[in-house]
């Protein structure tokens, strides 16, 4: 699948795995996962950025817990839409981007960001776009926490690298740990779920 193709089918997603499927759900465990590592290690004024924030629902636990700069990134305008109706405050309150990751991330400086953190998103972004990841490292000042799908979920008919949700969205399995500790960052902490593992690194300027 080209990288066009892999946006496409997040640019306009409806349905199951849609902004508005996650809203139903509201914040889950990951959320407190998330929340308990940024504790951690950062005040409540740190900057934090969530990439593919969707409709907002762990940033909502964040902002419930009493952080107060948040933002966000979505490829998908309809993840604001929703996080208006779902959650005006944070809506409201926080910094939103509606673009693909690869095309912002780029724009941010060296550190902007005392804490950056994905759930279940970078596993999206096609191999071409792998060099992304370099400037995420780039814009995370202190902490960036990644909680994705590293290996095949029971059930799954997967190649090696690539499982296709719904037959036709790729999941591509990466060792998250050498990727960004390859890029400078210390491992701290790791969190295994029943879906996730949720992986706390350190900038280690």
């Amino acid at each position: 699948m080209e990288p066009d193709s892999v946006r496409d089918t997040w640019t306009n997603r409806a349905g199951e795995y849609s902004p508005a499927y996650y809203a139903h759900y509201g914040p889950n465990e990951t959320s407190a996962v998330i929340r308990e590592s940024l504790d951690e290690f950062l005040d409540r004024d740190a900057a934090i950025l969530e990439l593919g924030c969707g409709s907002g629902r762990h940033l909502e636990h964040l902002a419930d817990h009493g952080f107060e700069d948040l933002s966000g990134v979505d490829i998908n305008a309809e993840a604001f839409d929703t996080m208006r109706e779902t959650y005006p405050d944070l809506a409201a309150d926080g910094t939103f981007y509606c673009a693909p990751i690869e095309d912002l991330v780029g724009e941010f400086d060296d550190g902007q960001f005392d804490a950056v953190y994905s759930v279940e998103t970078l596993q999206h972004l096609h191999p071409d776009v792998e060099w992304a990841f370099e400037e995420i490292a780039r814009i995370t000042d202190d902490i960036l926490v990644t909680a994705e799908i590293e290996g095949p979920v029971r059930g799954s008919s997967s190649e090696p690298d690539v499982n296709y949700v719904d037959g036709d969205t790729p999941l591509y399995y990466r060792d998250w740990s050498r990727i960004f500790t390859s890029l400078g960052l210390v491992e701290v902490d790791i969190v295994r779920g029943d879906r996730d593992t949720t992986r706390t690194f350190r900038a280690s300027g």
